[in-house]
């Protein structure tokens, strides 16, 4: 279970160490050091010159063996400066050629910071910030490195004006003299500065090449916040999680990463039981010509393990279904009563609106399936239904729904949480999308899947999952027309498979990244289900 920490939390687990006498501020500021060393040197085994020949990436064309290796560490006024004054001596005594630049007042750094400033003044000069000066190196001189440790985790504001220069290099089409291939390589301490690292709002931040987090992977490298350049996965490059000796801090409170389903009780179908035992899913279509997305869904709820899935269509739309279904069963549901009659069968567990299913029938249906008080997975036509009225769907709602909204349809439900998500920060930390999809469950009395690349599930009691498709999971060929409506599906069969709603969002978010990563780019929607087999054989289901 992969803890993700505000910077709060993070100081809070820090501080706590520290008081219990485990480990000093000092002790952990060098542990961050070495942290942050390793990591450069197992993403670069060409920068390493501590034993033999180094190894040499494809087509690298970087220094020969008996080149100085450079680097630049730019220091920043917190503790974050202090690791980099570690990095920069831990370069330094393997023979790097280190310039180290200090933002701010060396007499107003924090104690442990300041210690490791004197470690390195001591015999090595600290140059006075000037962006211009930094630039001009960056440009004239051939940099293997660049390290960021200016702010960290500590920016609650825009970044100053003067750090800007430091960057124009990792941009290839900025005037320069090195080429690409010969640019430094960026690597960022703890967070890139200028990223809020509680939403991944970008306050201007530096982008880098690798980061080095401490610990636990903080809350705004998984989050997109305003989504430029790509929010705190598209700033962060790769990430490196860096052991520094801590304990967890396991509390209700805490975001965890979407869990892998085997780790978290997810099992397979047992045996000696029969189809009823794993539930019957009742998805609602939509009328002729608007079938697909329920069908979609269907096949992601049979596919993942329900024992039975019924489509409940129009009349308009049965010979239509009816020419493109096997397995999944049909029934006719034309409205209200029609399936108020359908759900007297109680063997009828789990129920899918939304897909495809038009927005004046879902508003008909909508409160018939929320009063039967089944598993019930709202999504689309079924959101929107109620744009004019979202307390209208409130009072219907019940602990055993899941909400599956896009950005236009949280907004639509939830406008005064999407315009505070939206608004552009002055301070930090930025309210984040975590903070909006728990408020959002917290208003609704059921668990929101909030649907993104950094997909967010909240609970009403607070428990919060990020199911982030980033990273060595980056799958954007997800981004494709009716990925959603699988998605919804899986929610439903797990649904019907007696998962709790939590559970369910959250293995049912897994598996569809990891289907799209089993199968790659060219992925369409009708693909995804059909990667189901492979990954429950991968798990060992």
């Amino acid at each position: 279970m992969t803890e993700l920490l505000t910077a709060a939390q993070m100081r809070a687990i820090e501080q706590a160490a520290i008081e219990s006498g485990e480990v000093t501020g000092l002790e952990l500021m060098e542990r961050a050091g070495q942290g942050v060393v390793e990591a450069i040197f197992e993403e670069w085994p060409e920068l390493d010159r501590r034993g033999a020949s180094p190894s040499r990436s494809p087509g690298y064309l970087g220094p020969d063996e008996g080149d100085p290796l450079r680097a630049v560490v730019l220091c920043g006024p917190g503790n974050n400066g202090g690791d980099g004054f570690v990095v920069a001596r831990l370069l330094h005594g393997l023979g790097w050629q280190v310039d180290v630049f200090l933002y701010g007042d060396a007499e107003k750094l924090p104690p442990d910071a300041k210690k490791n400033f004197a470690n390195w003044s001591a015999s090595n000069v600290v140059h006075d910030w000037d962006d211009e000066e930094i630039e001009d190196i960056l440009d004239e001189q051939e940099h293997d490195l660049v390290v960021d440790a200016l702010f960290g985790t500590g920016i609650t504001r825009s970044m100053p004006d003067d750090t800007y220069r430091t960057w124009n290099g990792f941009v290839p089409t900025v005037t320069g003299t090195h080429p690409q291939d010969r640019r430094p390589k960026y690597v960022a301490v703890d967070c890139p500065s200028g990223l809020c690292c509680d939403s991944g709002m970008n306050f201007g931040a530096l982008p880098t090449d690798l980061t080095v987090s401490f610990h636990s992977p903080k809350l705004g490298l998984f989050l997109m916040g305003d989504g430029h350049y790509g929010g705190g996965p598209g700033l962060s490059g790769k990430l490196v999680i860096s052991d520094i000796g801590l304990k967890p801090a396991y509390a209700k409170s805490i975001v965890q990463l979407a869990p892998d389903p085997a780790s978290r009780g997810f099992h397979g179908k047992w045996t000696g039981q029969h189809k009823y035992t794993h539930g019957h899913a009742l998805i609602l279509s939509g009328g002729a010509a608007k079938t697909g997305a329920a069908r979609l869904a269907a096949r992601g709820a049979l596919r993942i393990g329900a024992g039975l899935v019924t489509l409940g269509v129009p009349g308009s739309a049965q010979m239509e279904v009816a020419a493109q279904v096997t397995a999944i069963m049909l029934r006719r549901v034309e409205g209200a009563d029609g399936l108020s009659d359908v759900l007297r069968d109680e063997r009828l567990n789990a129920l899918c609106l939304g897909p495809g299913i038009g927005v004046e029938r879902a508003r008909e249906l909508v409160p018939v399936a929320l009063e039967a008080r089944r598993g019930t997975v709202l999504d689309a036509d079924a959101l929107t239904a109620f744009a004019d009225d979202p307390a209208a769907l409130f009072t219907l709602l019940h602990e055993n729904c899941v909400l599956t909204p896009h950005g236009g349809e949280f907004a639509r439900l939830f406008p005064d949480i999407a315009e505070k998500l939206s608004a552009t920060p002055t301070t930090g930390p930025a309210y984040s999308k975590v903070d909006a999809t728990r408020e959002a469950a917290e208003r609704a009395g059921c668990v929101v899947l909030f649907k993104g690349p950094d997909t967010v599930i909240a609970a009403p009691d607070g428990r919060c999952s990020i199911n982030g498709a980033f990273y060595e999971r980056a799958a954007p060929w997800l981004a494709t027309a009716g990925s959603g409506d699988v998605l919804s599906g899986f929610i439903a069969g797990l649904l019907a498979r007696g998962f709790d709603p939590m559970q369910a969002a959250e293995f049912a978010a897994w598996l569809h990244v990891e289907c799209a990563l089993t199968f790659g780019p060219g992925l369409i929607a009708e693909d995804l289900s059909e990667q189901l087999p492979c990954v429950f054989k991968k798990m060992n289901m």
